[in-house]
């Protein structure tokens, strides 16, 4: 049981791990994530890079069968990563159009029935961060999406409802056999009813039960709670193009001024952890020697100072009703501390997410507004968020020429080693400009009966049973 069984289009960028979990068990894509959560081949069984980075070759798995029966070909690659591309198939919460500013002019190619060859216009050392969420379905079923899901993974469609769907094991898999014959996926939006499923008996797993439900299951002692430190990053990005968050030593006296552990103990009742940055540990480039901004209202008020606000100031902050769910809650106790060093805080609630979302992509937003950044790709968040050059979606004004140029040379070094110094080196500066003010990463909690006591998450938070 989670909150959703819908899948929508499958190829739509979207981070909701309700949506991809069902979707990665239908289909596969030309890599995935290993159990550590490294890349690994899946329909592509190996792939080499030319030095600029910029000419991919995969060399596809054989004997891959999809669930009607057709064979695996090259042209079924290009068919759905053309299909990826389309600007018709938009996007949820404002994400439309994100795949097209990476690939949107690669040439993609089959060089024969096995071969795909994609060459970028420009370095794309991170490429494999895009396609490991690119579902590969049979050219003849593309047309059919959303509704008609043909993919080659380890599970396929038998019955499907708004809140019902019945997965049983595709026996023509290329993989290790499937985990279980048969599974459903049923959708209940009351957390408290899906901890009632689990201690009943009527659901073998609940998703996202939070730390309340972990309680209960744990007082009750009929069955398990599985956590998970997610790769959620819980942030309110500031507004660096107009007003005092353009000024360094106000961003920074921000993320001073907050006691972000009295936030997770009073909002997560201690289910969560500190950000040092931008990113959580799962994050390739992450750099655990960055120190966390320390609770400081001295510093704090220091700073506003220095800046033009030796008597504090007023800001307006803006917040959605929900994703993050807690999010009204956290603006007040925000506003409480703020206010010990002499910020006003004044909070604009907005009731519709994805109107939200596109506020925030339209770059309108008042002095700061909370976001939920959750693309596991560093590369991603880099892009999107934080390049001033390329003023991506969720850029709100930061500007640093030197990350710019550093991420520009990760792009162009194929080295691991070496790509992740410069991530690490970029991490350290972004923390210390402090365009967002970071906060935490949520921890996520699943309900477990008895019979599935040897279940553990994967290391990127999916339910995917094999």
């Amino acid at each position: 049981m989670q909150a959703s069984v819908s899948i929508g289009d499958p190829h739509i960028a979207s981070d909701s791990s309700n949506r991809l979990s069902i979707l990665f068990s239908i289909y596969d894509a030309l890599v995935e994530l290993d159990a550590a959560g490294e890349f690994s081949p899946s329909l592509a069984e190996s792939w080499e890079v030319t030095e600029d980075g910029r000419s991919w070759t995969f060399h596809l798995r054989e004997g891959v069968v999809f669930h009607n029966g057709q064979r695996l070909t090259a042209s079924d690659v290009v068919a759905t990563l053309g299909r990826v591309l389309d600007p018709a198939i938009g996007g949820a919460f404002g994400t439309q159009g994100v795949y097209i500013s990476y690939l949107g002019t690669a040439e993609i190619s089959a060089l024969d029935d096995s071969t795909v060859r994609i060459v970028t216009e420009d370095p794309m050392a991170d490429l494999l961060d895009l396609l490991v969420a690119m579902p590969i379905g049979p050219a003849g079923e593309l047309d059919k999406l959303p509704g008609g899901y043909v993919g080659s993974g380890p599970y396929e469609v038998r019955e499907q409802s708004d809140g019902r769907l019945v997965l049983t094991a595709h026996d023509q898999f290329w993989g290790k056999a499937p985990d279980y014959q048969e599974i459903t996926w049923m959708a209940e939006g009351d957390t408290d009813k899906r901890v009632e499923a689990v201690l009943t008996g009527e659901a073998d797993i609940a998703a996202g039960i939070g730390i309340q439900g972990r309680e209960r299951i744990e007082e009750d002692g009929s069955a398990v709670v599985r956590e998970w430190d997610s790769g959620l990053a819980i942030i309110f990005m500031i507004n660096a193009l107009e007003g005092p968050g353009e000024d360094r030593r106000v961003r920074q006296a921000l993320n001073y001024a907050l006691d972000v552990e009295e936030i997770i103990a009073e909002i997560k009742s201690g289910a969560a952890k500190r950000l040092n940055g931008y990113l959580t540990p799962h994050h390739f480039g992450y750099n655990p020697g960055t120190p966390t901004y320390p609770h400081d209202p001295v510093k704090a008020r220091s700073l506003l100072a220095e800046a033009g606000y030796p008597d504090g100031l007023s800001l307006v902050f803006d917040i959605p009703s929900a994703m993050p769910d807690e999010a009204p809650e956290l603006a007040r106790l925000m506003a409480e501390q703020y206010e010990r060093v002499g910020i006003s805080l004044k909070i604009v609630e907005h009731q519709d997410r994805a109107a939200y979302s596109e506020m925030v992509r339209a770059k309108s937003i008042n002095d700061a507004a909370a976001f939920d950044s959750s693309p596991r790709s560093t590369y991603r968040v880099l892009r999107e968020k934080l390049h001033s050059g390329l003023r991506g979606p969720w850029w709100e004004g930061y500007q640093n020429d030197e990350v710019n140029a550093l991420i520009e040379r990760a792009e162009a070094t194929i080295s691991d080693p070496e790509r992740q110094a410069i991530y690490r080196r970029i991490y350290t500066i972004i923390r210390d400009d402090a365009p967002w003010i970071f906060l935490y990463s949520p921890t996520r909690y699943w309900g477990v009966s008895p019979t599935m006591a040897d279940w553990r998450p994967r290391a990127d938070g999916l339910l995917i049973f094999s």
